[in-house]
């Protein structure tokens, strides 16, 4: 089984659904063993559009990088994600942050994800569940990463 560590985010419709189904379509082909809690977030990228939730999931599952990446893009449009712009509004979003302590530089996939680093709504909610575990590009623990961000400003934990 590989480790996965994966995002979850969405701005449209009923958030909370949106993330409930996702979970449970991610049970079909992994098995979720950490959970983060969920963060209500400003956009990022494209700011002019609704406030996101956003949470991080750990993950065993026995697909490599490429079927995964497969499986979550036919799991986004199953769960009605519909294709927009770069950084625009979505259902659901579901993104590989780490796979093991792989690096995989493709035309279609970049893990460790490119810009996890830069990125509150990831950071925080993957160091509330793994802030030990060293990014295998950069060679810092997820909570260096963190602490080294200008601002967490816009990351609110949802009761």
């Amino acid at each position: 089984m590989n480790s996965v560590f994966l995002g979850i985010g969405t701005n449209i419709g009923n958030r909370f659904e949106n993330i409930q189904k996702a979970k449970q379509a991610l049970s079909n082909f992994s098995q979720i063993v950490a959970c983060s809690s969920v963060y209500e977030t400003d956009a990022w990228g494209y700011t002019e559009q609704a406030p996101f939730l956003n949470l991080v999931v750990e993950m065993n599952t026995s697909l490599a990088p490429l079927r995964l990446l497969k499986q979550l893009k036919k799991t986004e449009k199953q769960l009605g994600r519909i294709k927009s712009f770069r950084w625009g509004p979505r259902l659901i979003d579901l993104d590989i942050l780490f796979y093991n302590n792989r690096i995989v530089r493709l035309p279609l996939l970049t893990i460790p994800h490119k810009e996890l680093h830069n990125r509150a709504f990831v950071l925080v909610p993957l160091a509330e569940i793994a802030p030990d575990y060293i990014h295998p590009v950069l060679n810092k623990t997820v909570r260096e990463l963190l602490n080294e961000l200008t601002t967490t400003e816009g990351v609110i934990k949802c009761e």
